[in-house]
């Protein structure tokens, strides 16, 4: 038979352990309550922080529209768009893969989320002699005509984003009063030295014919 005492010295050590594991249970859960409402906190703070930029950067204008496509006349003529050469050609280069976002020109922390331009996302883009028309699903598209291009250059970060050393292509060009480059990545990395050599080869040349008119 169990002497008393020893019953008694079971029942509590029991209770005891009883008593601990709803103790952890209660801590357990208050921590993840506590990191969840961390990670909300964080989270409104970054969402306010980027509407805050961007209501800085309500100075900088809508974002250039994709030309509408040139309406056949009867005889089959096509009128030029206002401002476009007659004939804007085939597409030079096309490329799929990704927008890794914008900065201001030269500043490649400042980032801008004006008009979408802040928001990744996939990205195909096409280059003919009137501009780059940057097509982007879930988020807002957006072209860059010919004239406002001017430079291309392959770098390895942009705001919020490193890669490889040549791991992007970056393109700056002219928007209103304001200089931006925009980071690309195209799924076939191997493309990017071509889609320097043309974007300059061509911003070369329209600087040289805007120079003699």
């Amino acid at each position: 038979m169990t002497p008393p005492h020893l019953t008694q010295l079971a029942a509590d050590l029991a209770a005891e352990q009883k008593s601990a594991e709803v103790t952890d249970w209660a801590a357990r859960i208050g921590w993840l309550v506590g990191l969840a409402l961390f990670v909300v906190l964080v989270y409104w703070l970054m969402r306010e922080g980027w509407k805050w930029r961007g209501t800085l950067q309500g100075d900088i204008p809508e974002l250039p529209a994709r030309p509408s496509p040139t309406t056949t006349l009867k005889g089959g003529g096509k009128p030029p768009l206002p401002g476009m050469p007659e004939e804007t050609g085939p597409a030079r280069l096309s490329m799929s893969g990704r927008y890794h976002g914008s900065t201001t020109a030269g500043q490649w922390l400042d980032r801008i989320v004006a008009h979408g331009l802040g928001t990744r996302s996939r990205a195909e883009l096409t280059l003919t002699d009137a501009g780059l028309d940057v097509v982007r699903p879930g988020a807002a598209d957006f072209f860059v005509p010919a004239a406002a291009l001017r430079e291309a250059r392959l770098d390895k970060g942009i705001a919020g984003k490193v890669l490889t050393e040549g791991g992007l292509l970056v393109v700056t060009w002219a928007h209103g009063d304001k200089l931006i480059d925009s980071g690309f990545r195209s799924d076939r990395a191997a493309e990017h030295n071509e889609w320097v050599d043309v974007l300059n080869s061509m911003i070369k040349t329209t600087t040289t014919e805007g120079a003699e008119r």
